[in-house]
């Protein structure tokens, strides 16, 4: 993998060599860390640098945060400044991927939240597909349920929580899957592993509830608005059965290092006509236009580097 030359490291830029925590540091023996995952895009005609919802991203972060009685210096407008800065360090000229990070930093041992001190840090790769079957992905129901809000918030990107993915995703991928669906503890649809789920039937578009234990993702929201306006779509917030996906004329996941994945077999059985589908194949196209600043109706959503 490509990394940055440099992170943004305890309140200064540094060389990502020198960004180091220590062994017995809180963070890392309990999981006690939140993070974002943001992108940035390199739009080749204009030759700029476009970071991708970077204020919703950071928003998040900090919520996330709050869960965690976490507390750092900055608001979204200063962490949006770090990231230009950092990006601009390094002169990236293509896709990336960038990982910010609030953790407790107190180093020694015990269980708990309070009394301890919070750092922010982020580092930069260059992006690598996240699903590389991402036109075509096959996909099983995992044995392994989606943690609950009462025993670790899903809609907080809580670096713990993750073993929960990470157990899912395992299993699906040594099993010969792409990816994983897993059910909430009422067994109805909740993610992938690490991305929001989407499916079509009879023209509409019908994703989990945020009160299904879901991530509320940027992604998600980001195509729900452009079905909507775009394509003129009725979309549904709603429960998903399990069988809901066999029937589905299409499926399809969303998540920022995945963007877009198609999803043409659950479990062996095919998706639709068991290839990627009008409605995906239009939302793909779209989101890659918007996320490369290529479409000015959704200038927003973009901060040029």
């Amino acid at each position: 993998m490509d990394f940055t030359k440099h992170a943004f490291f305890e309140g200064k830029n540094v060389l990502l060599s020198d960004a180091k925590i220590s062994i017995a540091t809180h963070g890392f023996l309990y999981g006690t860390a939140v993070f974002g995952g943001m992108r940035a895009y390199w739009n080749e005609e204009k030759q700029r640098l476009f970071v991708f919802r970077p204020y919703d991203h950071l928003h998040r972060l900090l919520n996330s945060g709050k869960m965690m009685a976490m507390k750092i210096p900055y608001d979204e407008e200063n962490l949006i400044q770090l990231t230009v800065d950092l990006l601009r360090l390094d002169n990236w000229k293509q896709d990336l991927y960038l990982r910010p990070t609030i953790y407790k930093a107190d180093t020694g041992i015990g269980v708990r939240l309070h009394d301890l001190k919070d750092e922010f840090c982020m580092f930069v790769m260059a992006y690598e597909p996240y699903v590389k079957n991402d036109t075509n992905a096959h996909v099983t129901v995992s044995s392994w349920r989606r943690i609950d809000d009462n025993v670790i918030p899903a809609r907080g990107k809580i670096a713990g929580a993750y073993a929960n993915s990470a157990l899912a995703k395992t299993d699906a991928n040594l099993a010969g899957f792409d990816e994983a669906v897993v059910l909430d503890s009422h067994g109805h649809v909740s993610e992938g592993s690490a991305m929001n789920i989407f499916i079509v039937r009879d023209g509409v578009l019908i994703t989990p509830p945020i009160t299904d234990n879901i991530l509320e993702g940027i992604t998600r929201r980001s195509i729900i608005e452009l079905a909507r306006k775009e394509l003129g779509l009725d979309v549904v917030e709603r429960s998903i059965d399990r069988t809901e996906v066999f029937i589905a004329d299409e499926m399809f996941m969303t998540g920022t290092a995945a963007q877009v994945v198609a999803v043409t077999r659950v479990d062996h059985r095919p998706v639709g006509t068991g290839s990627m589908g009008p409605v995906t194949t239009k939302l793909r196209t779209m989101f890659d236009d918007v996320v490369r600043a290529k479409n000015p109706k959704y200038s927003s959503w973009n901060v040029e580097v």
